[in-house]
Order: C-alpha cells, then structure tokens, then sequence
C-alpha cells in the first residue's frame, strides 16, 4: 500500500513536455500523466487539437496544462516553445520525445526529401528538443524518455528512412545518457512494437504523399494506453530501455545472432503486406 501511494505521488505537480500529444500514445501518455497529477506542456502541430487538448485536461482532470503548436523540426521553434514552458512552468522535470513520422515505399522508390523530413521529425526533432530542455532537466534532475521503436534493433521492409532514424535516436541517446551519468538525470529508451495509432495510416510514400494503402498487415497490435501506462511504470521505475511486450523476443534474438535466419523466417511476417510505389 505504501509503495502505491508513493508512486502516485512522484509526478505531482512535476512539469511534463510531450511531443506529438494530440494523438496516438502521446495522447494517451498525456492523459495519464494528467492522471498522476503533473502539469503538462504539449506540443504538436494543430493549435485547434491542442486547445481541445488542454480544455479537456483543464475541465475533466483539474489540470494545468499549456499546448503549443510547434513543428519540432524547426530548432528555433522548439527553443522559443521551451523557452514559453520553462516561463510558465519554471522549470521541465520529464521530456517525452514522442512526436514521429513514417513510411510505406522501397529504398530505391522514396524520393530524398521523404528521408529528409522523417530524419528532420523522428531524429533531428527529438534532437532539438533534448539540446532546449537539458539545462532545465539537470537543474531539476529529471528525465527523457524517447519513442524508439522495434525497428530500432529489427530492420523493417519497407521503412527504411523510418528504421534510420530509429537506430539514430539509440546512438544519440545512448551516448548522451554515459555523458551526463552522475548528473541526475535518467534517459530511457522506449520500443514499443506495432501499435494501434494513426502514424500507420498517415505514413508517407515514396513521393512525399499520404498513402491511400490501409496499414499493413502485422502481428499483435498494442493500445495507445496499454503503452502509455507501460511508459508511465517505466518512468516511476527510471528505467534505462523499456522493451513493450507486443515485440517478438524472436525477432530481436534472430535479428541479433542469426540474421539470415531472421531475413527468410520472420523479416516477411513482421513487415507486413508489400506495398505498392508511388500511391
């Protein structure tokens, strides 16, 4: 009993940035860390969804919260939307590099400005954020936790900007974590497997357009709040790498020891239906 009234209390009235918290397990992460007590700075691209977002937080979980619209791959956004946090909050205790994109097209048929904005999103944009918000989180001795992804450790068909800026944010974040060690401050590594959100309906092709392809045909497919909560425990516990449950242990052992093994046996089942060029 005395552990669980604990745990409810370590992120009241701390300061949570999320990225991309309109939607999907940034949404839902959001709603539970409103739950815990916290006060919450949301960023995301649609002013609109984030008054809705914040109105909601306000008249139904009594919570204080800010939602800016800032496209996390603009440096100079994301410093001028931190700034406006720290302002109003005084300070950042965790930082949830969520925001992220994909896509569904071969290597040979995606366009260079498609690796370029998934780069700029998923990598370049957990990077801006992190280099804005360190200086408050060592004062404050606080966390980063960052959406990885099974393709971090398991190549993907078809992803392959996608699967690049995965294993990107593991070097960055997992030097950065030796850099700072001593100081306080935790950073874990989240993989959740396939999940049930709307980055796979809204991925990109090789062209730059939105697919018209529904999402592909995949193994066991996780809620938003199921990760949400497991991220939550995980923040509770300052975990280092927290590896979701929907991802095959298979997968990551063949990947690893055995790759053509991997390639022939479970690369096919796990990718999903083929997609088609250019839809």
């Amino acid at each position: 009993m005395y552990r669980k009234v604990f745990a409810s209390k370590v992120f009241e009235r701390k300061v949570v940035v999320v990225t991309g918290g309109c939607a999907g397990i940034g949404r839902a992460l959001v709603l539970r860390m409103a739950q815990a007590g916290a006060r919450l700075a949301v960023l995301d691209l649609d002013q609109h969804e984030l008054d809705s977002l914040t109105q909601h937080l306000a008249d139904h979980l009594n919570c204080e919260a800010l939602g800016l619209g800032c496209d996390v791959a603009d440096a100079e956004a994301v410093s001028k939307a931190i700034a406006r946090v720290i302002e109003r909050f005084g300070g950042i205790d965790v930082l949830v590099n969520n925001a992220g994109i994909t896509h569904r097209s071969t290597f040979a048929d995606t366009e260079l400005a498609v690796f370029q904005r998934v780069m700029a999103v998923n990598y370049f944009g957990a990077l801006h954020c992190t280099r804005a918000a360190l200086p408050s989180l060592l004062q404050r001795q606080g966390q980063i936790i960052v959406l990885s992804s099974l393709s971090g450790f398991t190549p993907l068909l078809y992803r392959s900007a996608y699967n690049a800026s995965k294993h990107a944010l593991h070097g960055l974040f997992d030097t950065l974590r030796y850099e700072i060690k001593g100081s306080g401050v935790n950073v874990m590594l989240v993989c959740p497997g396939f999940t049930a959100t709307d980055l796979r309906k809204n991925a990109l092709v090789g062209d730059g357009s939105l697919t018209r392809q529904p999402p592909l045909a995949v193994g066991k497919v996780a809620s938003a709040q199921d990760v949400a909560e497991a991220i939550y425990q995980g923040a509770l516990r300052r975990r280092r790498l927290l590896v979701l449950s929907n991802v095959d242990w298979r997968a990551r052992l063949l990947a690893r020891f055995f790759p053509r093994l991997f390639e022939r046996v479970l690369l096919p089942r796990i990718s999903g239906l083929k997609p088609q060029s250019r839809r």
